[in-house]
């Protein structure tokens, strides 16, 4: 049956006007948007790849080199206020690379994993001049007997302060505080890593400008456009720049020295410009093997051993900003807590075995080969493994160790420069892994970068030589925990990211602060590569209980 005429169909809907597009997103539309990269793609090594056995061995005395620098620094520094001569400089530069070989050998197998030096540290700066100050006032029969006094008190006082670090790892409360850690705390903390040492840089490149200045330009013209110039050289300049430029600029530095330019200049310049004012080579035993308390036995008072204390608290701050760096740019995933807690315990046996051993300060994890790292891409753990043999030996054989120790200092505070920055950038690196539009992210960022530079640097201005800081109550060992501790970049980062980016508006800004990115990596298994990066060697882990791992 057919429809009739009358009956028709309703009549369509009128759709309402089209919605108007999304206004184009002008970063697309001037370029691409990088997203966030877990891992560093140009490392041609990472953590377990290997270079070939030369190249091993190259780079492994290329961060021998560079950790030098450091070593003699603290040496020179401390040395001669204690009453010490050249010969006994030369072994104590000699106990503290044998215990940095030691350590390093520690933290790579069994310790954090990563490929980080442990190298003499500055942190230990407030409570030896302390100890120093103590003896300066009384009567010795020589000034060797004045510095076999102090180096005996130093090696007490850093056997009692190495069970704050034992205990802050093995008992795993440093690895419970570094669960408070996100991204936007590590940005902070990493990034004055390095930028806290910059006093060691430029400053002391100034002291001599004819042979800093052209190792930093040199460096960063072989390293950086040189190496375009032709696919062979490639290769080689941006792995081995380094050492070619501090063959070439140490030897302008001995033309110098011989050709008689700084017979008539002031003494501090004769010491930061000459290649033969260490006196290292011929004061250093051709054979020499540290042993256990070869300065005699260790003092122990109680005003010195709570400086020391501090500074145990100190390294374990630094160690751990290092130890993050060290893990973006060796190709591993962000250490664990339980492996900062087994790191920080180790730390504070090697710290032991320093004052048994008669070392002048403790270690802590090395920024600047850190930084080596980045410069050259290549993070492979078998390197530093091997530099810590590099160590021993030279540590052992004296005459030899003694004439790369020869190098004017300015040379290393350029090498700083370049280091020290890569270091520094590695933490702006971490911010891809929050919301860097969050005004609340940028506060507490910004707000612990400053202080983390600015009340240091304050505490370092106004600290006298002889050890005295801004913080001056009647208990000296307060003063010296306090000023420690207010002295270290790395340390007030920690402080004051954590208690801001914990406490400020933490529970409704977790996405924000990039914590479900951040999570799995701090549990032993959260993520599958941690096991890949951080398992113990030899199946060390199947034999141990599971509370010291």
């Amino acid at each position: 049956m057919g429809e009739s005429a009358d009956h028709q169909q309703p009549p369509p809907a009128q759709a309402g006007p089209a919605p108007a597009p999304p206004p184009p997103s002008l970063a697309l539309s001037r370029g691409p948007t990088w997203v966030p990269a877990e891992q560093l793609q140009q490392l041609h090594y990472c953590i377990h790849s290997n270079p070939s056995w030369p190249e091993t061995v190259l780079l492994a005395f290329q961060h021998y080199i560079v950790m030098l620098g450091t070593t003699v620094l603290i040496a020179s520094f401390f040395v001669p206020r204690m009453g010490g001569d050249h010969g006994d400089k030369a072994r104590v530069i000699q106990s503290l690379l044998l215990m940095s070989g030691v350590n390093t050998i520690i933290q790579t197998c069994i310790g954090s994993r990563l490929p980080t030096l442990m190298s003499a540290s500055f942190a230990f700066t407030l409570p030896v001049l302390s100890i120093i100050q103590d003896y300066s006032d009384r009567n010795f029969s020589s000034e060797h007997e004045r510095f076999l006094y102090t180096m005996r008190t130093i090696q007490g006082s850093l056997i009692v302060a190495s069970f704050v670090n034992i205990f802050l790892g093995f008992s795993k409360a440093w690895g419970n505080l570094t669960r408070l850690f996100t991204p936007i705390i590590m940005v902070p903390v990493v990034c004055v890593v390095g930028l806290g040492l910059f006093m060691r840089g430029f400053p002391q490149l100034a002291n001599c400008v004819e042979i800093g200045l052209p190792m930093l330009i040199l460096l960063v013209i072989s390293q950086q456009y040189l190496k375009n110039l032709h696919p062979a050289t490639h290769h080689i300049l941006e792995r081995f720049a380094l050492l070619l430029c501090i063959g070439i600029v140490w030897a302008f530095a001995a033309i110098l020295t011989v050709a008689g330019a700084y017979n008539r200049v002031p003494e501090t310049t004769k010491q930061s410009c000459r290649t033969d004012r260490s006196f290292l080579i011929s004061s250093a035993p051709w054979v020499k093997v540290p042993y256990p308390f070869q300065w005699g036995t260790p003092i122990f008072r109680a005003s010195h051993v709570f400086g020391m204390m501090g500074a145990a608290i100190v390294t374990s701050a630094e160690s751990t900003g290092t130890f993050f760096a060290a893990a973006r740019l060796s190709g591993a995933t962000p250490p664990p807590a339980h492996v900062l807690s087994r790191s920080i315990g180790l730390q504070g046996i090697g710290m032991l075995l320093e004052g048994i051993f008669g070392a002048a300060v403790g270690t802590t994890a090395s920024v600047e080969n850190v930084g080596l790292l980045g410069l050259t891409h290549i993070g492979s753990r078998r390197v530093v493994q091997l530099l810590s043999a590099f160590m021993i030996f030279f540590a052992i054989f004296g005459k030899f160790g003694a004439f790369f120790a020869s190098i004017p200092l300015p040379i290393f505070a350029a090498i700083y420069c370049v280091l020290f920055g890569i270091v520094a950038a590695v933490g702006v690196s971490f911010l891809q892994f929050a919301n860097s539009n969050s005004m609340r992210n940028l506060y507490v960022l910004g707000l612990s970068l400053f202080l983390g530079i600015s009340i240091p640097q304050y505490f370092v201005t106004n600290t006298t030589r002889d050890g005295h800081g801004p913080i001056g109550t009647d208990g000296g060992w307060f003063n010296d925990i306090l000023n420690t501790i207010f002295s270290s970049p790395p340390t007030v980062a920690i402080i004051v990211g954590t208690v801001l980016d914990n406490t400020l508006d933490a529970r409704h800004t977790i996405n924000d602060r990039g914590i479900p990115w951040w999570v799995p990596f701090q549990n032993r298994k959260g993520d599958v590569r941690n096991e890949e990066f951080y398992s113990l060697p030899l199946r060390i882990n199947e034999y141990m209980p599971t509370r010291f791992l």
